[in-house]
């Protein structure tokens, strides 16, 4: 037996004074197999010890809420006896370490939470951070990103429908990649996690368990260093083939009463799958190890354990359901077998080779882990911007910004995934929100993800505000009703208080904005330790929201339509310039406090500008966002490929009226005189759709096919050098 020293412990990441709680917990030594478990489930990854005080403040509850977090994914009614289940999930260590393999299983873990649940996926998405563009690994970390979503995601018939990419250097030695994906149920067949049923068979179905993925929770919750290629092995190794069979015969069997409880065996395996069930159904489990189909010899309990082995599930079945299942199973050449029974001692007990191996109290594992309020400290308030020199060649700045890292177009990402198999996306990827038709049915779900990170560390608060209300208009400009977020908390070592602080600020802001625009948390992923060598990111919230259109084809694009139309501004303006991209990319600054975020204007204006999608007198919608007024409007030019000429705002300067990023606006057309109600912030008329070009009355133009290529451009320049 081995020894249990503190360089094992160390080794395990559980700190001195965890290992003496260990110690109390249990009243003995724990051998190695124990202390194994303990670890993985006391990560941060799995145990949220570092976040769950915090996460506790964000609201999760609304009406059409059916299920918040603590379940595989979160679960919300859109009607007529549907559901969208939904989750986001980081897999940032993994696909820095190798790329390709890191994204593809981040893609096919997201998935089996959702059809955990009961749901078909319906739509993946994806947040994707990068370091500097010129970077020496962006390049490479880009490519195998981008083909193990593509390649996980089209082999298994999910469409990629949406996203986000940026760079900063703030993630050249920590990218980040978050998957997310929503599927479809029927409000009465959602299944649960929570073991029951005293003397119920334990199955294990799906892929054989190898020593792939071992200790990835751990790694997943510790910072990199100059060793971080050793923990390649650490990687988990997808197979989308398999994953498609197993969603088959997950819903098949899912169709009949047979299940009691299920859970995929993500981050921590086999620990955390069997933990998870049968603490939240106060319940103990006893699993015979020789049991688990294994596809390599020799392996101790230890590694059958804490292998993370992709596409594998877990699940209680009715007494006398195993022919029934095993047949289905069978039939879609996967594993079968029955590993254990849910027993009434609270305890984890594993069996292997006639001896008992482990026997752990459930509590201290799961409900009883760790939990630390860390020292914080409060982000200083920016300095106000000094006085900034205006612009003297606006076209030449658009045309700059357009083709730079955040605003180029990324059409060499999303031509990589296949974003209409199914035949349900209606609104592809590009616009400001993806639109999935319900199947058999005209309802849409609106679909995005978004976060500015350079907000959220000048400002952790409004920074936080600005990501969550920037779902909310993303999905309003589509026509969608909001109806509630998941999250993914991607920051570096909570053990720096200044860090600690951007996640408590940043949580402060996502709460209000929640609250205010009656817009729940329902699931989500806290991801920390993204540093390298004491460099950690920016701090990340990203944000995916799901909205609700009672008819797909009553919606809104941002391209414009036709040459004539009115084009108004929705929102008022302050030109605020501070942490904005034409301060980076055409001043070298990156300075001055973010936009401020103010709520109640944000729902006033958005519901205005859905009503106007609603009853057809908004023609094309967009959102003002990253790069302010002028990049919308070449947004929009170079999606219709038509032209326009505005007139700028008097008494600001003409940077600030252009690329100002003030928040809470939408920019819309209509057919010429159409007939606009009271609105309840400030309405501008800016000009005219026509014309090859964009122009300010006044000041210059562009034409739309120099900016289109300009925008085009870089990402295929990029990948092709």
């Amino acid at each position: 037996m081995t020894a249990i020293t503190p360089e094992i412990v160390a080794e395990h990441g559980l700190a001195p004074d965890e290992y003496q709680r260990i110690l109390k917990a249990i009243g003995r030594e724990p051998n190695l197999l124990e202390l194994g478990i303990f670890s993985v489930m006391w990560s941060e990854h799995c145990s949220y010890k570092s976040s769950r005080i915090h996460l506790a403040k964000l609201p999760t509850k609304a009406p059409w809420v059916i299920q918040g977090p603590g379940e595989n994914a979160g679960v919300i009614d859109i009607g007529d006896g549907d559901a969208a289940i939904f989750k986001m999930e980081s897999h940032n260590h993994p696909s820095f370490i190798e790329p390709y393999q890191g994204a593809a299983t981040g893609v096919g873990g997201i998935m089996r939470d959702v059809f955990t649940m009961g749901a078909r996926p319906v739509a993946n998405l994806n947040a994707l951070r990068f370091g500097a563009i010129d970077h020496a690994r962006t390049k490479q970390l880009l490519r195998g990103v981008v083909a193990g979503i593509g390649g996980y995601g089209n082999c298994v018939g999910v469409p990629t429908v949406g996203g986000e990419v940026n760079f900063h250097p703030a993630y050249n030695g920590n990218i980040l990649v978050n998957a997310m994906t929503v599927g479809l149920a029927r409000t009465t067949r959602i299944f649960y996690s929570a073991a029951a049923g005293i003397g119920n068979p334990v199955v294990y179905v799906g892929s054989k368990t190898g020593r792939d993925g071992i200790h990835g929770a751990t790694m997943a919750s510790a910072e990199f260093d100059e060793d971080s290629d050793s923990k390649r092995p650490t990687v988990q190794v997808g197979d989308p083939f398999m994953e498609k069979l197993l969603i088959e015969a997950c819903l098949e069997l899912m169709a009949t009463d047979a299940i009691v409880a299920i859970q995929d065996m993500g981050a921590a395996g086999l620990t955390s799958s069997s933990v998870e069930m049968a603490s939240k159904g106060g319940v103990g489990l006893k699993l015979v190890m020789d049991n688990v189909p294994q596809r390599e010899t020799g392996m101790t309990p230890y590694e059958m354990m804490l292998s993370e082995s992709q596409e594998r599930m877990l699940m209680i079945l009715k007494p006398g359901a195993e022919p029934q299942a095993e047949a289905i199973f069978r039939k879609w050449a996967l594993d079968f077998a029955v590993i254990g029974e849910v027993t009434d001692t609270g305890r984890l007990q594993l069996e292997f080779k006639g001896e008992m191996v482990c026997d752990l109290p459930l509590d201290p594992i799961g409900d009883d882990a760790p939990k630390y309020d860390r020292p914080w400290v409060k982000t200083p308030p920016r300095a106000p911007l000094g006085a900034i020199k205006d612009t003297t060649d606006l076209m030449g700045d658009l045309t700059k910004m357009v083709a730079s890292p955040d605003l180029a177009s990324r059409r060499w990402v999303w031509e990589q995934y296949d974003h209409m198999v199914g035949a349900d996306t209606v609104q592809r990827p590009g616009g400001d929100a993806a639109v999935v038709r319900v199947h058999g049915s005209q309802k849409g779900l609106a679909i995005t993800t978004d976060c500015t990170p350079r907000y959220c560390f000048a400002d952790p608060v409004e920074g936080g505000k600005q990501a969550v209300a920037e779902t909310w208009r993303n999905l309003t400009a589509v026509g969608a009703t909001p109806l509630a977020i998941t999250d993914c908390m991607n920051f570096a070592a909570p053990t720096r208080p200044e860090i600690m602080g951007q996640f408590v600020g940043c949580i402060e802001g996502m709460a209000e904005a929640c609250k205010a625009l009656d817009y729940p948390v329902v699931s989500g992923n806290v991801s920390l330790y993204n540093e390298t060598e004491g460099q950690g990111i920016l701090p990340t919230p990203a944000i995916g929201g799901v909205g609700l259109l009672a008819d797909w084809e009553i919606s809104a694009t941002l391209a414009f339509k036709a040459e004539g139309e009115d084009i108004w501004l929705l929102g008022a303006q302050s030109g605020h310039l501070g942490q904005s991209i034409w301060l980076r990319e055409c001043r070298g600054q990156e300075e001055g406090p973010p936009p401020p975020v103010d709520l109640a204007a944000e729902r006033a204006a958005g519901d205005w500008i859905r009503a106007r999608i609603l009853d057809g007198t908004a023609t094309a919608v967009h959102d003002c966002a990253d790069g302010g007024l002028l990049v919308a409007l070449a947004e929009m030019a170079m999606a219709g490929r038509i032209g326009a000429t505005v007139a700028p705002t008097a008494g600001l300067p003409l940077a600030a009226w252009a690329f100002g990023e003030d928040q809470g606006r939408y920019i819309f057309t209509t057919k010429p005189g159409a007939t606009l109600p009271a609105a309840p912030v400030p309405l501008l008329r800016l000009g005219a759709t026509g014309g090859a070009a964009l122009a300010v009355e006044g000041v210059g133009a562009q034409q739309v096919e120099a900016l289109r290529l300009a925008h085009q451009a870089p990402l295929p320049e990029l990948m092709a050098r």
